[in-house]
């Protein structure tokens, strides 16, 4: 061979080896940077279009059930580009690898390669009678294009895991099509074994985070199922917190027209919706589930109103001895007086039975002179129990009934916050990725209040962000509108707006935030979702106190 020509040849190898290298540098960044699968797999049948000068090509995932879905499909010929980031659907039905029997699928190359997870090439399709090549050729005249090499790859990572496989059709050197050379399949295979690498990582990441998602959702299901009486809360709250955040995002004007969440800002939001709650689940059942003021393991009233049982028997037998000694002594009209008096404290100690009965259930506020006829009741009456004399109500029964607001005690009500404590205890210890090292701060903000009177650090509004503060809005929207709760009636949509409004003057929830709220509307996209009919009545923006429509 002449030395000249021998030296272009060598220059043709050394360029051809550059841009093969160039091609796999390139797809190798792209495959270390790049978050999405489908997108990863159209970058994949790119590079590899690119690197073979191939005129098309088909990239196939792996479904469950073993079946080949069309992932990208290009022909340059036909100006064919499906799937991947194209935006047109592909529209042929997956490829069966096995058919029902177990064999091989070989009435489809790709099929076939995957099942026996080996390189097929064929390098003219019109020639070839090894394989079953009718589909190709049915293709072929139904589009008029001419279908002649074709390299199939099985893409196996490191466990020879099948996890795609790449196909392409019609190599060309000097714009005239050729075989696929033995250099190019080895390296076409090395970049796919690259590719199988890559994605068996990304699927991984996906795998554990769809299962952190899952676990989150559970843990969230767990807190529900362990009150009947907040059922559905940590499900709501996160539902809630994201249409929030999709409502200040989308806002154009006013102090939030600036704040945008990306997909990962609101995937790592809508995780600490499902986390803020976690740590109820160490919060004692009888305090979560204490639906009345003397509920414990059981509801205590029942003790109560035996007592109160007692106290009627015990005057009962009282004053029929009075009566039956006036009767001897012919003192009918005091024996009279008597039953009356009697009459009229058996219905007095019944009417305060009654009363025990109502304040036990609790509610948003108890009267100072309910909470004293409740002390007096302690005071005037005893009962005796086993030849003991003791008070109708013990001094912790006197304190429980005594409650003002809701069912808890200011201890109980300490445990219950101490919540906020445990979820935030609990979110730190987890190693959290980059990408959600702010759900803690998240999830742990919905119980604070813009002037730094809230728990469980005291953040004012500066201290906290956007999507925290979004959150309590979220929470406390939730709490006022939930129909479950044993010690309060389901509040109509105008009148939560209307308590809202004024913790928004009271500096307790962010005010542009609330603004954003009400202007868009969320408040009755969620109403619709969630509340009962009766609650969603007329509601008038502009009495809302506090709401300031031009910001919103």
């Amino acid at each position: 061979m002449d030395l000249s020509i021998r030296s272009t040849v060598a220059e043709e190898d050394i360029i051809e080896s550059q841009v093969a290298l160039k091609h796999l540098l390139k797809l190798a960044i792209e495959l270390s940077s790049e978050h999405d699968t489908d997108r990863l797999l159209e970058h994949i049948l790119e590079s590899a279009i690119a690197l073979s000068n191939a005129e098309g090509g088909t990239i196939y995932s792996v479904s469950e059930d073993a079946q080949l879905k069309f992932a990208t499909l290009i022909n340059e010929p036909l100006g064919l580009h499906m799937g991947g980031t194209s935006g047109k659907e592909i529209p042929f039905p997956a490829i069966p690898i096995y058919l029902e029997d177990g064999s091989p699928n070989e009435s489809a190359l790709v099929a076939l390669a995957a099942a026996k997870k080996d390189v097929i090439r064929i390098d003219d399709v019109y020639d070839c009678t090894d394989y079953d090549l009718s589909a190709a050729r049915a293709m072929d005249k139904k589009t008029g294009y001419h279908t002649q090499s074709v390299l199939t790859v099985p893409m196996a990572n490191h466990e020879r895991d099948l996890n795609g496989v790449l196909q392409l059709i019609n190599p060309r050197s000097k714009d005239k099509v050729v075989r696929f050379s033995s250099d190019l399949v080895e390296l076409i295979c090395s970049m796919s074994s690259l590719a199988a690498v890559a994605l068996t990582n990304r699927q991984l990441i996906d795998d554990m985070e769809t299962l952190f998602q899952a676990f989150t959702r559970l843990i969230a299901k767990a807190i529900d199922e362990k009150s009947p009486y907040t059922g559905g809360h940590c499900r709501r709250v996160p539902e809630l917190t994201m249409m929030i955040a999709d409502a200040v995002h989308d806002a154009q004007s006013g102090p939030m027209a600036e704040f945008i969440m990306t997909a990962a800002d609101r995937h790592e939001l809508s995780l600490a919706g499902w986390l803020h709650d976690c740590g109820k689940i160490a919060i004692p059942e009888y305090v979560m589930d204490k639906a009345t003021k003397l509920h414990s393991v059981y509801d205590r009233i029942e003790l109560v109103i035996a007592k109160i049982e007692i106290a009627k028997r015990d005057i009962e037998l009282d004053y029929t001895k009075q009566i039956i000694k006036a009767e001897m002594l012919d003192q009918q009209q005091k024996a009279n007086s008597l039953k009356e008096e009697l009459q009229r404290a058996l219905q007095a100690l019944g009417d305060e039975s009654e009363f025990l009965s109502r304040a036990n259930i609790g509610g948003e506020f108890m009267k100072d002179a309910d909470q004293q006829r409740v002390q007096s009741l302690a005071d005037n009456y005893q009962v005796s129990v086993a030849g003991c004399e003791q008070p109708l109500l013990s001094k912790e029964e006197v304190y429980n009934l005594s409650i003002a607001r809701g069912t808890l005690t200011a201890e109980e009500r300490v445990v219950i916050n101490k919540h906020m404590d445990i979820t935030l205890e609990m979110l730190e210890a987890l190693p959290f990725p980059k990408h959600l090292k702010r759900v803690p701060e998240f999830a742990g903000g919905h119980h604070e209040k813009m002037d730094g009177t809230g728990y469980p650090k005291g953040l004012t509004r500066e201290q906290m962000s956007v999507p925290a503060r979004i959150m309590a809005i979220a929470d406390i929207f939730e709490a006022l509108t939930a129909a479950d709760r044993p010690y309060k009636d389901a509040k109509p949509l105008s009148e939560c707006l209307f308590i809202m409004g004024k913790m928004k003057l009271g500096d307790h929830i962010d005010p542009d935030l609330f603004d954003v709220f009400v202007s868009s509307g969320v408040y009755l996209e969620y109403a619709r979702q969630y509340l009962k009919p009766e609650q969603i009545d007329e509601v008038d923006i502009d009495k809302i106190p506090g709401y300031n429509k031009s910001e919103g």
